[in-house]
């Protein structure tokens, strides 16, 4: 499983609108800005997040994308599967296994479902809001007189 370019990016820009919405659309263009990410490149993954409800549109000379949902209710795996689709390490397992007629006898699948429960385990672990406050202690600790 390798996470692409739109995966992490998808996870920035949920960052970002946390962070920076304060109740207020974010323009797409402040977002490229802050993140160093080209405007274009953002809004083919914000119509995905927007098209997955994850985000809401709001249209209008003050309009922009926002959160649809507290950070809380988004944890990392749910942000990186609507982007990604499934992140099982190999096709043997998770939610789309197809059907392997050595399954029974295959020692190397409990590896493979190992390493999916430890995956899923730390993504669904980690919501936007602990990404807030990692960004946030980040700041602080940066902060010298």
């Amino acid at each position: 499983m390798k996470i692409s370019t739109k995966g992490r990016y998808a996870i920035k820009l949920m960052l970002d609108l946390a962070l920076y919405s304060k109740g207020q659309p974010v323009k797409i263009k402040e977002i490229a800005k802050r993140q160093g990410i080209s405007e274009k490149y953002l809004e083919q993954i914000v119509a995905t997040l927007n098209k997955a409800a994850l985000v809401k549109s709001i249209r209008g000379s003050h309009g922009g994308y926002m959160l649809s949902e507290p950070p809380r209710n988004y944890t990392v795996g749910r942000i990186l599967r609507t982007m990604e689709g499934n992140l099982s390490p190999t096709d043997c397992v998770g939610a789309n296994g197809w059907p392997c007629e050595n399954k029974a006898t295959c020692v190397s699948l409990i590896i493979w479902q190992k390493l999916d429960e430890a995956i899923n385990g730390v993504l669904e672990g980690m919501t936007l809001e602990d990404l807030v406050e990692w960004q946030q202690n980040l700041w602080t600790d940066q902060y010298v007189i």
